[in-house]
């Protein structure tokens, strides 16, 4: 279960790219209060509120199907992408818009998951122009950043393991030692006591 929400957790932080013809570029008015955990910031140095202006940027896929981005700040919350510039992605979007006769093919770089039921948006981070809807994006930042996750994941473990071997082990070992005494002591004394009793029984 814990592996679970870590993957779900990962998948949902770190960058994944996609390759899009951009369709439109607009504002929309939406209230985010009933889920706001999954929302970025308002842009910065405007007032935090639950109903605003959302930027969202329209997409089409190489296979036809369509994927809707949202363009919010992040500002120096969580996920740290410290993303301000908004207004700027969503001019660069409208540059970009195109269509299947006349393509323009664009890698947008994002973080988060499209959900419909929960009006969940993946937010862009960044968009650049590519060659073509087959080109490969191989994804550096995940691949390093899976590799040095799991060394500290090993380091720790072995830590664990160490500190186990030189203080549990010793303390469970000596606990352990002296419940044999004790289970000997009183078997001992079990012995005396039988011992006495038929004694006792004897002389009567």
């Amino acid at each position: 279960m814990i592996a679970a929400y870590a993957v779900g957790f990962l998948h949902y932080t770190l960058p994944q790219r996609d390759i899009v013809l951009v369709l439109d570029a607009y504002e929309k008015r939406m209230d985010v209060s009933s889920n706001s955990m999954f929302w970025g910031k308002q842009d910065a140095g405007t007032i935090r509120q639950d109903t605003r202006d959302v930027r969202f940027i329209d997409t089409e896929m190489p296979d036809g199907s369509v994927m809707v981005y949202r363009n919010e700040d992040t500002g120096f919350g969580w996920p740290p992408y410290f993303k301000f510039d908004s207004s700027d992605l969503s001019a660069k979007a409208k540059q970009l818009v195109s269509t299947r006769d006349n393509p323009k093919w664009v890698a947008v770089r994002h973080y988060g998951w499209r959900n419909t039921v929960f009006s969940l948006f993946p937010n862009a981070t960044s968009m650049k122009q590519v060659d073509g809807p087959d080109v490969t994006l191989i994804p550096w930042f995940n691949i390093i950043f899976t590799i040095f996750l799991a060394l500290i994941c090993l380091g720790i473990y072995r830590l664990m393991q160490l500190f186990k071997r030189r203080r549990i082990d010793p303390m469970v070992d000596s606990v352990e030692d002296a419940w044999d005494d004790v289970s000997e002591t009183t078997h001992s004394m079990g012995d005396r006591v039988r011992g006495w009793f038929k004694r006792l029984g004897g002389g009567v």
